[in-house]
């Protein structure tokens, strides 16, 4: 048989086209025969009736084709002709007849004639015409072997069907094969129950398998098949034939590629022709599973029987029943135990497709209640709302929907909590509406949609009697205000407010710090704030509104480079009188940034730690930019892999299209640690996920674009490079961040120039930022500048400013900017004839680059100690993953604060032990000393001292 190179469907049916050809085989010998083709709609019945009929007329049969569903019904009792009488003539010259769709006549009249029988006293008395046919069947089977294909038989006159099956059971002399096609229905009535088990052959086709599924694919697209693909299409289809092709097809004409990835853009909407297929699935089953379809459609994956009966109206037997039916047909498939899903999104969209709206809305609402009423968690129940606007009004629903908004909101998702709270007020009655109510939806649109809630915001400024909750609406507001760039408009909120009382001074303050750091969001707002507003640095900071208007103060000061000893006076009094329980992280992260932007990053890195360990009082949102800060601090101290991680945890999966101002910080920090990795591919990659377009006039864009300008450079594309940190300079100039500690910026921008060949240019810079983080004490900024000046400068005085660089950098922490100036001099010792100290130092860069994981500079020194004639082993372990278990003991004490005395008495070793782990740690670590080693091990001071305390004895 071979059908089936030429049916798509005919795949894994090998057990299936045997019998048939078996059957075929006895039929022409002139046995009787019956076979039933059962199973669901689309499992491939008709093809493999096709296949007999092809198969018969090769063996010379004569074959008459039907079917139940194109006659509506097989009514033999009609005076029309009856079923293929022409093909059963025996004189009629074709052996093949099909009968073709068409209205039958009238049944006229129906004479009640017996048959003879074995049984004929029990049967039912056949029509006049049937009888005649049946008779003619026997004449021509005795002339010419003949196949008789019922397709879709279960929809024919059953009465019919009965008595051809009585024909079979009852004349086994007659030459005829009887193939019914039957679809799998809920009634009892079947012919297997009609004919002996002796005659009787049941083919149920299985689904198809993963392999199978790809061959039909292969076979209708012709070309090979992704694994994604083929698992995603099976999970789609359950197999079913018909629904492959159908979503094959669906897929070619929204023109999407047969991959898992293009599959699963397709399964948001409802895929043209494999939609409909689905829903003329459906529609073929009984009502009961049409409901329940659209209550699993309505209520998603992981449904609880229970629930689905209950919205479907239905009792649990027949729900669970009308399932395993769609089940069978690929439609749903059991999730777990007593749950239910559909089968795939594409299957869900298809029901919900086919669903009247008035129907679905009514099912969402309805759900919710049910949801509700079993308990069910708010998340689960408000998407339901969300589709029932009506219901959304009621009492119990606008509860539900405003604690799930402060939710969303805690957890980062203000666009989530507007769409939730907007349900709950009606637009244009506001007014009338609660004010606390229009206050949770002002602030939450505030992130989002700065103008609609600044205008709620206002609505009920007057209308709020609770002072505190008055605070944090003028706080929002000020802050919407500025970072929308009408500050002046802010200024008045403030110059409002009453200042007579020290409650009044500390409410101006905490406003004043929010507008402050609001303004780092819009450089015009930013630009106009610093006219007019004081930035005094001597407040004493015993109040955590005093701290926040420090805090703020201090990280502006330091981006500008401004009153320095002053400003970092400042951010170590907020750091050491605030507290994550006292103190807003805003004003901490705040603080710590200055640090960080004043060559502290140690120091701001132990700050962002504790505030990420309190994880619970940080939302979701200010997490993105903690984390962010923290990737920065890290990538500064050299520690990449600590950088990535925090990089990555902070962008998450949002698209690079959709980053928020936080998270550009995040992708900037990124891109700078793949490239001190010396993975310049990724970053490639990762750059290409940010269009242009996306770039605004945010400061943390400057540093983007910092990143992309070295990344050029790595590309080999000075020019390029050039250009975005020429770009990245301007921006910095206007947004007045002249502080050389705080962004590198130019320093990417003079090796750019040095590529370029143009010297002077990169000798400008590096003799600009000497002179600035010279005269503010910035070590790592200065020892960068100085090994920059030297690469721009002569080769006869480049040993020594390296040198001087490298004396800098050793005592500021900066790991990899030490490594890299090490390798700079490395090279400079080496062309200036100097061998053996070039081999000395580069020796050190060569281990310190390994154990930091920057591979692209780890090469490059390897090179250069080749080149100088030395032989580098297997560079040295580094890295906190080398430590032994007693070095990682003795360091978490030491980290602590302990004596090397204490820790030795904790361990019950001696103290030159401990002295030997700790030389050995600050090996391994890259560290100078006991003051880099908290950092460096990544626990904030409170979690370790509480972890060590719970060992004491």
């Amino acid at each position: 048989m071979s059908a089936g190179r030429t049916h798509p469907h005919l795949v894994e049916r090998e057990r299936e086209t045997a019998v048939l050809r078996d059957l075929v085989r006895r039929t022409a010998a002139g046995r009787t025969g019956l076979v039933v083709v059962k199973g669901p709609a689309g499992i491939g019945r008709t093809a493999l009736l096709r296949a007999l009929a092809e198969e018969a007329e090769r063996r010379g049969l004569r074959v008459v084709e039907t079917a139940g569903a194109r006659e509506r019904m097989l009514r033999f009792g009609s005076p029309s002709a009856p079923l293929g009488t022409a093909a059963l003539d025996p004189a009629a010259p074709d052996g093949r007849a099909v009968a073709r769709g068409g209205r039958s006549g009238d049944r006229g009249g129906r004479a009640r004639v017996p048959v003879a029988s074995p049984d004929a006293a029990a049967a039912p008395p056949l029509h006049g015409p049937l009888l005649a046919y049946l008779q003619m069947v026997g004449s021509a089977s005795v002339t010419r072997p003949t196949l008789l294909s019922v397709d879709d038989a279960d929809r024919a006159d059953l009465a019919s069907i009965r008595a051809l099956v009585r024909l079979m059971r009852t004349r086994h002399d007659l030459p005829v094969l009887l193939a019914l096609g039957w679809r799998d229905r809920e009634e009892p009535a079947a012919p297997m129950e009609w004919a002996t088990r002796s005659m009787l052959e049941v083919l149920r086709p299985r689904p198809l398998s993963g392999p199978g599924v790809a061959t039909v694919v292969r076979r209708l697209a012709g070309t090979a098949v992704e694994a994604g693909f083929q698992a995603g299409c099976l999970a789609a289809t359950g197999g079913i034939p018909s629904l492959v092709t159908a979503l094959v097809a669906g897929l070619g004409e929204l023109r999407l590629p047969l991959t898992g990835a293009g599959l699963e853009a397709a399964g948001g909407g409802d895929i043209p022709l494999f939609g409909a297929r689905v829903r003329r699935l459906l529609h073929g089953q009984s009502p009961v599973a049409v409901r329940a379809a659209q209550a699993m459609a309505v209520l998603g994956d992981g449904t609880a029987t229970t629930t689905g009966a209950g919205l479907a109206r239905v009792e649990t037997t027949a729900f669970t029943r009308a399932l395993r039916r769609l089940e069978a047909v690929g439609l749903a498939r059991a999730s777990a135990a007593d749950t239910w899903s559909l089968a795939h999104p594409a299957v869900r969209n298809a029901v919900l497709t086919g669903t009247p709206s008035r129907t679905r809305t009514d099912l969402h609402g309805r759900a919710a209640r049910l949801l509700h009423d079993s308990g069910a968690p708010a998340g689960d129940i408000a998407g339901h709302l969300l589709a029932s606007p009506a219901v959304a009004r009621e009492p119990w629903a606008r509860a539900l929907l405003r604690e799930e908004a402060r939710t969303a909101l805690l957890r980062g998702a203000a666009e989530h909590a507007v769409r939730l709270l907007r349900s709950c007020v009606p637009p244009g009655r506001e007014d009338t509406c609660d004010p606390v109510l229009v206050t949770e939806l002002g602030i939450a649109e505030s992130r989002v949609d700065a103008e609609s809630g600044i205008g709620h915001l206002t609505s009920v400024l007057d209308r709020l009697p609770d002072p505190d909750l008055r605070l944090t609406v003028l706080s929002t507001l000020v802050g919407a205000l500025t970072r929308t760039g009408r500050t002046g408009r802010a200024a008045q909120l403030l110059a409002a407010q009453d200042t007579g009382s020290p409650s009044g001074r500390a409410r101006l303050q905490l406003l004043e710090a929010d507008m402050l750091l609001a303004a780092t969001d819009n450089r015009e707002a930013y630009t106009d704030l610093l006219e007019g507003v004081s930035l005094r640095l001597d407040l004493p900071g015993t109040t955590a509104e005093e701290r926040a208007l420090l805090a703020g103060r201090a990280f502006i000061a330091v981006s500008r480079g401004e009153r320095l000893p002053q400003a970092l006076s400042a951010a170590d009094r907020v750091l050491l009188s605030g507290t994550p329980l006292t103190d807003s992280p805003v004003s901490l992260a705040a603080a710590a940034a200055a640090l960080a932007y004043a060559d502290r990053p140690a120091d701001a890195a132990h700050v962002y730690q504790q505030l990420l360990e309190g994880a619970d009082a940080v939302p979701d949102h200010l997490r993105a930019g903690l984390l962010a800060l923290d990737g920065e601090a890290a990538q500064r101290l050299g520690r990449i892999d600590q950088a990535l991680r925090s990089t990555a945890q902070a962008l998450g999966s949002t698209p690079g299209a959709r980053v928020t101002h936080h998270q550009t910080l995040a992708l900037a920090v990124r891109l700078h640690a793949l490239l001190d990795r010396g993975d310049v591919v990724a970053a490639e990659a990762l750059a290409g996920t940010v269009p242009p377009d996306t770039i605004d006039d945010a400061w943390q864009w400057n540093e983007y674009l910092a990143a992309r300008g070295r990344l050029r450079l790595a590309q080999d594309d000075p020019v390029a490079a050039v250009a975005d940190l020429t770009e990245c300079g301007r921006r910095q100039g206007l947004w007045q961040r002249t502080n050389p500690a705080a962004s590198p910026w130019w320093y990417w921008a003079g090796h750019a120039h040095l590529a370029a060949g143009d010297p002077a240019e990169a000798g400008r810079l590096a003799t600009r930022a000497v002179d600035l983080a010279h005269s503010a004490d910035f070590p790592v900024a200065l020892g960068t500048a100085l090994e920059l000046l030297a690469s721009a400068g002569g080769e006869r005085g480049r040993p020594q400013i390296l040198e001087d660089a490298e004396s800098v950098l050793a005592q500021s922490g900066a790991a990899l900017s030490l490594a890299r100036t090490r390798v700079a001099r490395g090279r400079a010792l080496l062309r200036a004839g100097h061998v053996g100290p070039a081999r000395k130092v580069l020796r050190r860069g060569w281990d310190e680059s390994h154990a930091l994981g920057a591979h692209a500079l780890h090469d490059e020194a390897h090179g250069l100690l080749l080149s100088a004639g030395a032989r580098p082993r297997r560079a040295a372990s580094r890295g906190a993953g080398e430590l032994t278990r007693s070095e990682k003991q003795v360091a978490r004490l030491a980290a602590a604060g302990r004596t090397n005395l204490q820790i030795a008495e904790a361990l019950f070793v001696t103290r030159r032990t401990v002295e030997l782990h700790l030389t050995s740690v600050y090996r391994k670590l890259g560290l100078s000393g006991r003051k880099e080693l908290r950092s460096a091990l990544g626990r904030p001071r409170g979690a370790a001292d509480a972890a060590d305390a719970r060992r004491e004895p």
